[in-house]
């Protein structure tokens, strides 16, 4: 065969940016001129992520063929600058039900089906098929959750026995060293019992990555290559950063793109990340900043704050302001709060731009239609998310034309003004409670309006495709009522029967967008609405 896998496990704990580790080896690979694609396994049996709660698993990545995946798959997209596709996420959902669906259609001829060695075997094809139809030379395989879980072990025994049958495989393991507050030592102990609970799976790292706060020292990297059965220089340091377009730098710069090309017996050049570095640089030097803040209801897990509930509007925000020479600065707002007290809306005046994102249900709704209502009047820079379209229109309907009580559907089914209500064909489908997969979902087109903001944003391109993950609209009873009183919608679908972005024009920047266009944006382009937004930020802040 002629691609050649990397295998990126986990141990210790979860959550050490496996999917970022994941990301940088396939961007120095792309790098050095190969085809790289990424597969991400998740052990978890829902069929896909669009059932999880953001608070549960993290954002939900929507990808151009309409798959609603794991987060991760964002950062592939991100650092490989492609498309990555619903079959590149792999579940134990997905692989149990296929093969029980095949049990039912005699498609094993009548032999008995059993864990061991059907479910590896589907595994195996999966991770083929993208092989086969990508044409990679390297396929990244994350195996998620954390060496030791029950939940991933077939996973594993799938992966073990390619290595076996091909040998066109290595193993990557990130581990994590912690730094106890009390001693201030770096310790390996955890990481080696999980390189342990690995080789108990048949399988031994070729490479280990250390994760720490802190880059690993001499000292730690003996430990690891003496109790983990590694060379010394194939234990990767991988220290916190600022910055997460700086890893594959912080890799090249230990040599690790070197060692896994003459691993598979290839050449390696250097001096090929200077995109990469230029970028690096830039960022390090930036000294202005503008303030966004963002009001949602995804942030909260105990006394925790999830951040990556938005991981593609942060990172949206990010490309924007690079792109606009300035640094940014991200605060979240709950907005529950402005539904108990009022005069706390007041907080709004010090940012530079304020985002609404997507979301769903009634939970701190009126509190997001109260902040919309403030940056409307208060001329502070505005865009709105998918929710964050449809709550402007709801705030819009209320308080410009006067449509006492107008909301949407979702949160009040016999409303006397729907101005956003669900989708036709949608209605059906919750009937028969078919939630999973089921909304408008992945890539359509709009047509957007001549002279609008939004056109201009786009680079007065009359036709744009964004991805979409909804099951509501603007109800097209009221859009005439909302536009006699100035409110624009700059995109429709192209039978104009939906809309898909809108704007006020006597505002400096209050944009909304029915789609999601924060899955598309990419360290070297931005998304254009991002990117308008940075651009108003920066004039609120010069004034």
């Amino acid at each position: 065969m002629k691609t050649k896998f990397v295998v990126i496990t986990g141990g210790v704990l979860s959550g050490l940016g496996k999917g970022v580790v994941t990301a940088s080896i396939g961007s120095i690979l792309k790098a050095q001129g190969y085809k790289v694609s990424a597969v991400k396994i998740d052990p978890y049996i829902n069929v896909d992520a669009g059932t999880m709660r953001p608070t549960e698993h993290g954002e939900v990545f929507v990808t151009e063929d309409g798959g609603e995946t794991d987060q991760d798959l964002g950062n592939y997209e991100r650092f490989f600058d492609e498309n990555i596709f619903k079959k590149h996420n792999i579940t134990t959902g997905q692989v149990y039900l296929n093969v029980i669906q095949k049990e039912r259609n005699l498609e094993y001829d009548g032999k008995c089906v059993e864990v061991i060695p059907h479910i590896p075997l589907e595994v195996r094809r999966r991770i083929f098929k993208v092989a086969k139809d990508t044409k990679a030379d390297y396929v990244m395989i994350e195996v998620g959750g954390t060496i030791g879980d029950y939940q991933n072990v077939l996973f594993l025994e799938a992966l073990r026995e390619m290595k076996r049958e091909y040998n066109n495989m290595i193993f990557v393991h990130v581990a994590y060293l912690p730094v106890p507050g009390n001693i201030g030592e770096m310790k390996t102990k955890p990481a080696q019992h999980s390189v342990r609970a690995l080789n108990a799976s048949g399988i031994q790292p070729d490479i280990i990555i250390a994760r720490a706060s802190n880059m690993i020292d001499k000292i730690r990297r003996e430990k690891l290559s003496t109790f983990c059965n590694v060379k010394e220089d194939a234990v990767i340091g991988a220290p916190d950063v600022f910055n997460i377009y700086e890893v594959p730098l912080i890799f090249e710069k230990q040599g690790l793109g070197k060692k896994i090309v003459e691993k598979f017996g290839k050449k390696y050049k250097k001096g090929k990340l200077s995109k990469w570095e230029s970028l690096i640089k830039k960022t390090k030097k930036l000294k202005k900043t503008v303030k966004i803040g963002i009001v949602g209801k995804y942030f909260d897990i105990g006394d925790f704050t999830l951040e990556d509930s938005y991981i593609s509007v942060i990172e949206a925000i990010k490309h924007a302001s690079w792109n606009n020479s300035v640094n940014y600065k991200i605060e979240w707002i709950d907005s529950k709060k402005y539904e108990k007290n009022k005069s706390a809306l007041k907080e709004l005046d010090k940012y530079n731009g304020v985002i609404v994102p997507g979301g769903f249900g009634y939970s701190g709704v009126e509190g997001k239609i109260l902040a919309i209502e403030y940056v409307r009047k208060k001329k502070i820079p505005y865009l709105g998310i998918c929710y964050g379209m449809q709550l402007a229109v709801v705030e819009f309907a209320r308080n410009v034309c006067k449509l006492e009580g107008a909301n949407t559907t979702e949160n009040e089914k016999n409303v006397k003004h729907p101005v956003i209500d669900i989708l036709p064909e949608q209605i059906e489908k919750l009937k028969q409670k078919k939630y999973g997969a089921t909304m408008r979902l992945g890539t359509y087109p709009a047509k957007l309006k001549r002279g609008t903001k939004v056109r201009k944003l786009y680079k007065n391109k009359g036709k744009v495709d964004e991805r979409h993950r909804h099951r509501y609209e603007v109800n097209p009873e009221y859009i005439e009522r909302l536009e006699k009183k100035g409110l624009v919608f700059s995109g429709k679908s192209p039978d104009r029967s939906l809309m898909e972005f809108m704007e006020l024009p006597k505002h400096p920047y209050f944009v909304g967008a029915q789609a999601h266009p924060e899955f598309k944006s990419r360290p070297f382009r931005p998304a254009p609405l991002f990117d308008g937004l940075i651009k108003a930020a920066i004039k609120k802040r010069i004034k």
